[in-house]
């Protein structure tokens, strides 16, 4: 979304995406920082304003500039070849070198604000599209596990290991997973600038239970991603996650953030969300919970749904 605030003062974006911005600068929680964000830009770009507005030419002007051309042309012959000498440079530090050089700077900062949007949208679809890939990635190892298995990987009903982000671990001690390759990480966050990260296996996991180093692992364990936190049910149950192969049923997506209204992977509010029949879609912040609350179960608690239908994303150390 900051990346496109330069477009939207400029005027050079399309009206669904003006629209797009206009809602999240409306946004209660999102809109103020970008409001603020916004009144920088447009303090910055300020002194553009004059050339703002499209000038028109005067009538035949391109003809008469080309005949005052020709004449100039023939009436002077060709310049020799321009050697610089010490003297030359030192003739060049006058005025008209300073407005070269001043145009050339004009020219450089002309170029910066028009193409600098472009470059970072540029840099952000890269990224968003290596997430893809890499969800697509865990996707293959989820459907794997659960051709071999008849169940996703399902967490226990209760204890230290009974956590979302299980099974992380559960895929690397399976060789389905590479521990150390950066599948589930998202290019840009703070986990992936870092760096070093590495998905602990199951036997790894066991063995640090009740030390200090046991929390930061089932904290990290998942990456950047969130897993299905199940369902339990009539009796308090937690259900195994089968693979029923649903379009609508959300299996994996972009890790919430502490409020577990929304993810902050990635700029601009774009989600991915892993379905259970395998397919990824992206999804805007507008529409993440319109038919369900992908961070929350029908009660408005981050843990196992009430009913098989009712899917909830869990971030690596949430419990179900």
């Amino acid at each position: 979304m900051r990346d496109d605030l330069v477009g939207y003062l400029l005027n050079a974006i399309d009206q669904p995406e003006a629209r797009r911005i206009e809602a999240a600068l409306a946004d209660p929680m999102e809109g103020p920082a970008l409001r603020r964000e916004l009144e920088v830009l447009r303090k910055a770009t300020r002194v553009l304003e004059p050339d703002r507005e499209p000038w028109t030419a005067p009538p035949g002007l391109a003809a008469r500039t080309l005949a005052f051309v020709e004449v100039e042309a023939a009436k002077r012959p060709l310049p020799a070849p321009r050697v610089f000498t010490p003297a030359a440079e030192e003739s060049a530090s006058g005025p008209r070198a300073w407005l070269d050089r001043a145009i050339i700077a004009a020219t450089a900062l002309a170029a910066c604000i028009l193409v600098g949007p472009l470059l970072l949208d540029a840099i952000t679809e890269s990224r968003a599209r290596r997430a893809e890939r890499n969800l697509q990635t865990a996707s293959t190892a989820l459907q794997g596990y659960a051709e071999s298995h008849r169940v996703f990987p399902t967490p226990p009903d209760s204890g230290p290991l009974s956590r979302a982000g299980l099974y992380a671990p559960t895929l690397v001690s399976e060789e389905r997973l590479v521990a150390d390759d950066g599948t589930l990480l998202v290019p840009g966050t703070s986990l992936d600038r870092r760096g070093g990260f590495r998905i602990p296996s199951l036997k790894e996991l066991e063995a640090a239970i009740g030390t200090p180093r046991f929390e930061e692992m089932v904290r990290t364990m998942s990456g950047d991603y969130g897993y299905t936190l199940g369902h339990r049910d009539a009796s308090g149950a937690l259900q195994p996650n089968r693979n029923l192969r649903r379009e609508h049923h959300p299996l994996m997506a972009d890790a919430p953030d502490e409020c577990c209204e929304r993810s902050s992977n990635h700029p601009g509010g774009i989600h991915y969300i892993l379905f259970e029949d395998g397919h990824v879609q992206r999804v805007f912040q507008g529409d993440l919970h319109r038919d369900d609350h992908l961070y929350k179960n029908h009660k408005g608690e981050t843990a196992a749904g009430t009913d098989p239908e009712d899917a909830v994303i869990g971030d690596s150390h949430h419990q179900p």
